[in-house]
């Protein structure tokens, strides 16, 4: 379906008008997200918008991007596509924002792609690996992100270096979940691994006691979580309070914060795949640059990689309006964009180019520590 999708916004004619150019004033820059501010996802993605809005604060109180005000706008969907959906229209319609920044959500983004292609908005990265929103350039959507492929590949091929064989994965039945399923899927065929058992959640009625019960029939060696939130923290729970004790291992969108949280000493050990550098390393521009930030806004506040990703998204998008100059529009923004080659903040870099929109490929692995921060 969503490839069906990307191949009719190719199709789209120039005729519309360019209604996301209203967000653009000659004092501000109106940006908006339908997001997951409520339920299990919530607390991950609001620290997303405090990482934004940090950078962004800062660049307003250096005058802006060109004289221009960067506003910031989210709605909550709650993970609800059809929310989504309305909450997009309504700020394209109705809100007149300039561009969909940082929303979140597989099916939630796949859901608003036709609103994007008929007002001429961009969405400038989107919370989503999915490989199908990058196999065809979409002129109105840019990724910030490496792929849920990227990240896939890597976890099955240290799995398979470590002489780990089997595997089992846990997955919500939803766009996240059977996205990150059929990734796993693909990854480990090519590393040429069987998957010793698929174990589903029922989003609306989860039943972790059961889930927990099937991966002690299963037997494995690890287990990767394909979720987020708290169904990722409650599915290791109950699997803990069996007698199995497989490694586990996740994708970048499990939030270290959530995890420590939840879990607490219970976390150590746990996997997690990276698609930005470490917050320990402050040899990285981008990194010392959000910690020193943070220190002058929150003094004392801890560092979070939810945050430290939603700052360098802000950056990244700067950094285009930056670019396309002071008579912005939808157009010019795309054309420095695709004219921009590699952008790089030290050892995070994004690539665009007309025949790319993907961005990043940064993935790393970390591993839970005593003290609960990642250790890659």
């Amino acid at each position: 379906m969503l490839r069906s999708i990307l191949l009719a916004l190719t199709m789209v004619s120039g005729a519309h008008a360019l209604a996301s150019d209203k967000g653009v004033t000659p004092t501000e820059i109106r940006l908006g997200a339908s997001a997951v501010l409520s339920g299990p996802l919530g607390a991950q993605t609001r620290d997303y918008g405090v990482g934004s809005h940090l950078y962004f604060d800062a660049v307003n109180a250096e005058g802006g991007v060109h004289g221009r005000k960067i506003s910031y706008t989210t709605l909550d969907d709650g993970f609800d596509v059809k929310r989504a959906v309305d909450n997009t229209r309504k700020l394209i319609e109705e809100e007149s924002v300039f561009m969909i920044f940082h929303s979140t959500g597989t099916a939630q983004t796949g859901a608003i792609l036709p609103l994007l292609a008929e007002s001429r908005t961009i969405a400038f990265g989107p919370v989503t690996g999915a490989s199908a929103f990058r196999e065809k350039v979409n002129p109105y959507l840019f990724h910030v992100r490496a792929s849920y492929a990227n990240e896939a590949r890597r976890i099955l091929s240290q799995l398979k270096q470590t002489g780990i064989s089997r595997i089992a994965v846990f997955y919500q039945d939803d766009g996240l979940g059977k996205t990150l399923q059929a990734e796993l899927r693909l990854a480990a065929s090519a590393e040429q691994i069987t998957l010793v058992a698929e174990i589903k959640g029922d989003p609306a009625k989860p039943d972790f006691k059961a889930a927990a019960e099937a991966t002690v029939k299963a037997q494995p060696q690890a287990v990767i979580v394909a979720t987020a939130g708290a169904t990722f923290t409650n599915y290791i729970k109950a699997v803990q309070q069996t007698g199995a004790k497989p490694g586990f291992y996740g994708f970048s969108v499990a939030s270290l914060d959530v995890i420590n949280r939840e879990l607490k000493e219970q976390a150590r050990g746990i996997i997690l795949t990276q698609i930005m550098p470490s917050l320990r390393n402050t040899t990285i521009p981008v990194v010392a640059e959000y910690l020193k930030l943070l220190r002058e806004k929150s003094p004392g506040a801890p560092p979070s990689a939810s945050q430290f990703e939603g700052f360098v998204h802000a950056k990244l998008l700067v950094e285009g309006l930056r670019r396309a100059g002071r008579p912005l529009s939808t157009e010019s923004f795309i054309k420095a964009m695709e004219n921009a080659g590699e952008i790089s903040f030290g050892r995070f870099v994004a690539k665009y180019s007309p025949q790319s929109h993907n961005g990043s490929s940064y993935v790393e692995m970390a591993i839970v520590d005593n003290e609960g921060q990642l250790r890659y």
